[in-house]
């Protein structure tokens, strides 16, 4: 426990002691099913111990998870205090990968000890135990065989509600300790973590506690325990798929992570601008009503955009100075190297399109193929926006950031000639609600800013080279200051006589 901050051992040695007093009823009452308890407790412990004992390339993808659905038979099945018990060999054989291992894996059997005597408290208070329990189907674990299948169907549609009750309380209590733990240990903020942790495990704990509830039923029913089993063999196996799923996932993550560092070791002063940009389309995207699959495809994109500049020489991608007409040629040729890189990634889809075309115009003006208007892809034409806002409001090695509101302000100037109109309003809105917040960055003086001060005027300062003087009227109070041009740095103007520059020379141009 070391590695633990004191307010995060804390919190573990709390929910320890708390997991103790819900689980030690059960040692001490007589009436305690030990044959139930024993039996879903091997269950419990085997099925995670399939993961974990499995030859490595067999074994189930990291991301199966916890398999619940036993602990929730045993909630709907033992009292609160056996259902605590039932968490705990399971949980302590659960495979941890970040340390310290023994410190999480009893974090883990008290969590869920916890989490089972309190969804085993609703479940009785809402009637479950007894609804549960078929007409002579006897204590927990006999098979009622001399039960009335008839009055067992009938009697089912009662145990739902309880059911739906228990394996909600069940994620929420879950949530709520995974929550505080990550506020003690990580400093986050509690309520922002547990909303995050909801969001995501409350459809999969709803799914989990009905295979759970058809396991206690069944574990009752007059076809008892074996039955009971069989219940659990499609739901791992939808489990293990649903994991490898995540794991192909987690792959496509990885080789995008792959090529933007790669990209970003090339260019040092570009350093996080691909995040920003995938942020800043993403936020262009959902302005514009995009579904969330699209809307992903769409951060990839910006992400991705400049991949291509892999095969571009580091002497131009860092030169101080304007270019000369051939080395503009060369930079411009970006697109098409990562076009051609990304060709055969897939699941890549439509974002392979904005890759190629990000750096067209409106006006046709634009490269590699010289497309306006709907000519091009609508992705292209959203990462064309964040591209150049973001290049706009960072520092490079041949220019100075501008103010967050001086770099939309340019935009809007150039919107109709080199941007879609749409998109550039798509961002000025989206940024005047929920304030331009980059996730990445390695520029100290990239701009920051509130929704009030998006929506703020600032005059001219755009219509200069790529760093304009400063932002002009209120917008001045609200924003940094403009960090001073490195010496030496000279600026390029954009092709046709004006533009954003979003990297060197012009707005999407290079």
């Amino acid at each position: 426990m070391r590695a633990l901050p004191p307010t995060a051992r804390a919190y573990v040695l709390a929910a320890v002691l708390a997991a103790a007093a819900c689980a030690a009823p059960a040692l001490t009452d007589p009436a305690t099913p030990w044959t139930a308890v024993v039996l879903l407790a091997a269950l419990y412990l085997g099925c995670e111990l399939v993961r974990v004992l499995a030859p490595t390339d067999r074994r189930a993808p990291d991301g199966l998870g916890c398999f619940f659905p036993v602990v929730m038979a045993a909630v709907f099945l033992l009292p609160p205090a056996a259902a605590a018990l039932v968490a705990v060999p399971g949980a302590l054989a659960q495979t941890v990968v970040q340390r310290p291992a023994g410190v999480r894996r009893v974090w883990h059997a008290a969590q869920q000890a916890i989490a089972a005597h309190l969804a085993g408290r609703v479940h009785g208070l809402l009637g479950g135990r007894a609804a549960t329990a078929a007409p002579g189907s006897g204590a927990p674990g006999a098979t009622g065989h001399g039960a009335d299948p008839t009055l067992w169907v009938t009697g089912f549609p009662s145990v739902l509600l309880p059911a739906a009750a228990a394996a909600v309380a069940f994620c929420l209590v879950l949530t709520a300790l995974d929550g505080g733990i990550l506020a003690a240990a990580e400093g986050r903020p509690a309520a922002d973590a547990r909303h995050g942790l909801l969001t995501r495990s409350l459809a999969p704990h709803c799914v989990h506690g009905l295979a759970g509830l058809m396991m206690a039923v069944m574990w009752r029913s007059p076809y008892g325990i074996p039955a009971a089993l069989l219940v659990l063999l499609p739901m791992y196996v939808s489990c293990w798929v649903f994991a490898q799923y995540h794991r192909e996932r987690a792959a496509h993550r990885a080789t995008i992570r792959a090529l933007v560092q790669a990209v970003d070791i090339k260019d040092r002063y570009t350093r996080g601008h691909s995040e920003r940009v995938g942020q800043a389309s993403a936020m262009i995207a959902r302005e514009l009503g995009m579904a969330d699959d699209r809307l992903e495809v769409v951060r990839i994109a910006g992400i991705l955009h400049d991949v291509g500049k892999l095969g571009v020489p580091t002497r131009l991608l860092r030169k101080d100075g304007p270019l000369t007409p051939e080395e503009r040629r060369v930079i411009e040729l970006h697109p098409e190297y990562g076009h051609e890189m990304v060709r055969g990634i897939g699941f890549l889809g439509e974002a392979r399109s904005a890759i190629l075309h990000h750096h067209e115009r409106v006006d046709g003006s634009g490269y590699p193929y010289g497309l306006s208007g709907e000519q091009i892809p609508v992705l292209a034409r959203v990462v064309a926006v964040a591209d150049s806002f973001d290049a706009m409001t960072s520092t490079r090695s041949y220019s100075r950031a501008r103010p967050v509101q001086v770099a939309l302000t340019e935009l809007e100037r150039c919107a109709g000639a080199q941007f879609d109109p749409a998109m550039v309003r798509a961002l000025v809105t989206a940024i005047g609600r929920h304030g331009w917040h980059p996730v990445v960055t390695s520029d100290d003086d990239l701009q920051v800013i509130g929704a009030g001060a998006a929506t703020g005027g600032a005059a001219g300062g755009a219509a200069g080279g790529p760093a304009a003087a400063g932002p002009a009227g209120t917008a001045a109070a609200a924003l940094p200051a403009v960090p001073a041009q490195p010496p030496g740095l000279a600026a390029d103007r954009p092709r046709g006589g004006g533009g954003a520059a979003p990297e060197r020379p012009a707005p999407g141009s290079r």
